[in-house]
């Protein structure tokens, strides 16, 4: 089994800075692509950031320029520095990554992690 587990959330004041982290255990051979996602109440969940294995990364439009998604892959670790926060980050954010088992038949999954709240105010 995988987990992953974030870490780094929380209240912040608007203008300011956060850095999200996504670790994963377990019977992890290899993380292929990771991104991280947000879902406030009531909407959808959005794609943030992607990155791929080997480093090329996507953002949406509205954290461009203000979100870097990164990877260390020795520590099976992505991060998500968030700078000039706005209060319309305000969401549940959430790692996913595609892992491949080092147990045979040595497949690949998606998993998610349970979620860390940022939470930015005016």
């Amino acid at each position: 089994q995988v987990q992953l587990v974030e870490s780094g959330g929380g209240l912040v004041q608007a203008g300011g800075s956060l850095r999200l982290a996504c670790t994963a255990s377990g019977s992890v051979l290899r993380i292929n692509a990771m991104g991280w996602y947000r879902q406030v109440p009531g909407k959808q969940r959005e794609l943030v950031a992607t990155i791929s294995s080997g480093g090329s990364s996507n953002y949406a439009d509205s954290v461009k320029g203000r979100f870097t998604i990164s990877r260390d892959n020795a520590k099976n670790t992505g991060y998500l520095q968030m700078n000039s926060l706005k209060p319309e980050d305000t969401a549940v954010y959430y790692c996913s990554a595609i892992v491949q088992s080092n147990s045979p038949p040595y497949i690949s999954n998606d998993y998610w992690g349970q979620g860390t709240q940022v939470t930015v105010s005016s």
